[in-house]
């Protein structure tokens, strides 16, 4: 038998057929073309997994299980997607729909959660009873599994790590708050702190890269620090600080054995994962403990989504 994870994302609805090893054997897409009627959106989800099916040369009857991530809350109780504004979804039952129209029993998960849970499954935090990863992107996403369970919280929202403040005199952030993490860490947040770097140091090399402001983006910075631009090194190293500065509380918090990052900026591998080691050996409470937090890159890319949307009748 093998498993169905589907991705829903705001441009595309991806799904994969995966094995109980945590292996994509077939992938289908089918654009989310968000705004439109909910139940369009639904039906194409069911498309999509139906598609990759196909694509696997299997049916239906091979299936043991269907899983979604998708952005917003998902309400475990009532099994409704409570609130997704990308989607159009509010008090949506995506869930009792899709097993009404694939025949198989269905789950739903936050997106990001259900990423930490593909990398706990199959990737950079596979064997670990504790994990916490993290998602440097458009936001900062994130999700924990403890003693093997998701944290979901009481209302099916818990992980939204990237909401825990790091100045309460900051930014504003789009939740309403100020100083949230999100606010500082995320590509966002980088291209936004590049493009004021850029304004005062009119000499910078980030000028070359992205001739006008319009044209950065979260690699401007990095490139320029490459080739040399004081400017740019200091908006990476300003910009790692901030990183650094929840990847400690998380620690503090959780002290899991791995704590992983994934998102596009990840990619920057040991120029961005070594500082924070660092920072985190020399800052967080427990630094003279015997165990400590590996840090690490997420492992399976894109692919995490569908891979924790599969198994997420594990946890």
């Amino acid at each position: 038998m093998v498993r169905i994870g589907i991705d829903i994302g705001g441009t595309f609805l991806k799904a994969g057929v995966v094995t109980e090893e945590g292996k994509i054997l077939a992938t289908a897409a089918r654009p989310t073309g968000f705004p439109r009627p909910v139940d369009e959106i639904i039906a194409d989800v069911a498309g999509a997994a139906t598609d990759a099916i196909a694509n696997a040369g299997l049916t239906l009857d091979d299936v043991s299980f269907v899983g979604c991530g998708c952005p917003g809350t998902v309400n475990q109780q009532t099994r409704l997607i409570e609130y997704a504004g990308n989607l159009g979804f509010k008090q949506t039952p995506l869930v009792p729909e899709l097993e009404r129209m694939l025949g198989k029993p269905v789950m739903a998960e936050n997106d990001a959660n259900a990423a930490v849970l593909g990398e706990w499954k199959a990737g950079a935090a596979k064997g670990t009873k504790d994990c916490v990863c993290i998602t440097l992107g458009t936001g900062v996403g994130g999700g924990v599994i403890a003693n093997g369970a998701m944290i979901r919280g009481v209302n099916s929202a818990g992980g939204e790590l990237g909401h825990t403040v790091i100045d309460a005199n900051g930014v504003d952030c789009n939740c309403g708050r100020k100083g949230c993490w999100e606010a500082y860490a995320s590509v966002t947040a980088l291209i936004r702190q590049t493009k004021a770097a850029m304004e005062a140091h009119p000499e910078s090399e980030m000028w070359k890269i992205a001739p006008t402001l319009a044209q950065v983006n979260g690699r401007t910075a990095w490139d320029a620090m490459r080739a040399g631009d004081a400017a740019g090194k200091a908006v990476v190293d300003q910009y790692i600080e901030y990183v650094g500065i929840g990847v400690v509380n998380m620690i503090n918090i959780f002290q899991p054995e791995i704590l992983c990052i994934g998102g596009a900026i990840s990619k920057e591998g040991e120029r961005l994962l070594s500082p924070l080691m660092e920072k985190a050996m020399r800052e967080h409470y427990s630094k003279y403990s015997e165990k400590q937090t590996t840090i690490c890159r997420c492992e399976l890319g894109n692919d995490a989504g569908i891979i924790g949307a599969a198994f997420l009748d594990q946890v």
